[in-house]
């Protein structure tokens, strides 16, 4: 039996992805899975992206492997119920994966596949495929009849925003600059944790009351600082940042670490201690993130504008953290019989 496992180097060489997945016992690589990382690296992918990629890809030839005894792929293997058998493979585990890690594999298999393999089998699955009709941007030439996925059904994501008084509570915990700037760019500019955690304090333009964020995939924005962010921000870089200390806008401020970038587990940390101290259980980067949205929206700003301010390439994206309440379609409706509806005519005498 073989024993696949992910292995990360220090440095790419040769335009070569520092992210690999590799055989135990001989130390051989996955060829085809290792050629499908470097074309992605080339690409430039984030190394975050690079590594989900590489582990779906691992948990595919693991069951390859159970199959088939090898790791390889040739194409006279491939069939057209390939990924279906894997999707079935998948569905039978116990605990059984979740919906949208079943879809992300089979997603992440196919384009693996596809670009070892361009001439393969299509991956037919009678009741999981369905023909539509692709438009292009703006409705610009005839649309062209494209086939879906082979992907099983994801419940839908309603992420409800946290509510002023979750949010007083939450902010009311916190005792100094850091912590408090922190959670002000994730509730009134909408960042994202790894985002926060990015800048440097170069990024932070006080004098013109703007940011400079590193999103998703190296994308660069700049973004609007609030007065109350602007004065938090100001205060900690003066009062509290350590000296001397890393290049990072927020650093550990306690223990050995003191001055070195604050990570991830630092952060959550950070939220999990809050959390509990406060009661507010559903209070966590992301859900901020959601909340800023949701308040935008309810302000009246336009979906274009906020796509911007999120870093999103896709308004579809967008509308994913727009969660319409009950309340607010009651507001909207007394707004527009305020505005808009005629009186109702007297009844003929």
């Amino acid at each position: 039996m073989m024993n696949f496992h992910v292995i990360f180097l220090n440095t790419a060489v040769n335009g070569h992805s520092p992210i690999q997945v590799v055989e135990q016992t001989t130390g051989s690589g996955v060829g085809w899975i290792n050629r499908y990382l470097d074309r992605e690296y080339v690409r430039r992918l984030a190394n975050k992206s690079l590594r989900i990629y590489a582990y779906n890809l691992l948990h595919f030839v693991r069951w390859w492997e159970s199959v088939h005894h090898t790791g390889d792929i040739t194409e006279a293997d491939l069939t057209e119920s390939t990924l279906l058998d894997y999707l079935r493979f998948q569905s039978s585990q116990q605990p059984q994966p979740s919906a949208s890690t079943i879809n992300n594999r089979i997603a992440d298999a196919d384009r693996a596949i596809r670009n070892e393999f361009p001439d393969a089998p299509c991956q037919i699955a009678r009741g999981f495929h369905q023909s539509f009709l692709q438009r292009k941007p703006m409705g610009l030439d005839r649309p062209r009849v494209a086939m879906s996925r082979l992907r099983v059904r994801e419940p839908k994501l309603n992420i409800v925003p946290l509510s002023v008084d979750e949010v007083a509570r939450f902010w009311r915990s916190f005792h100094n600059a850091r912590d408090l700037a922190i959670v002000g760019l994730m509730l009134m500019h909408g960042l994202r944790a790894a985002e926060v955690l990015a800048l440097n304090p170069e990024d932070v333009l006080l004098s013109e009351a703007q940011l400079r964020v590193h999103g998703k995939g190296g994308k660069m924005r700049f973004m609007p600082l609030a007065p109350e962010t602007t004065q938090l921000v100001d205060h900690y870089l003066r009062l509290e940042r350590p000296n001397p200390c890393s290049a990072a806008l927020f650093v550990v401020m306690k223990g050995p670490a003191r001055g070195i970038r604050m990570t991830y587990a630092g952060l959550r940390s950070l939220f999990r201690h809050h959390r509990s101290s406060t009661g507010v259980q559903l209070a966590n980067p992301h859900r901020f993130r959601h909340t800023f949205a949701s308040d935008m929206v309810r302000a009246g700003m336009s979906l274009p504008a906020l796509m911007q301010l999120m870093g999103h390439a896709n308004i579809e994206t967008t509308l994913r953290y727009v969660q319409v309440t009950a309340q607010d379609v009651y507001l909207e409706y007394a707004r527009a019989v305020a505005q808009c509806v005629r009186p109702v005519p007297r009844g003929a005498s």
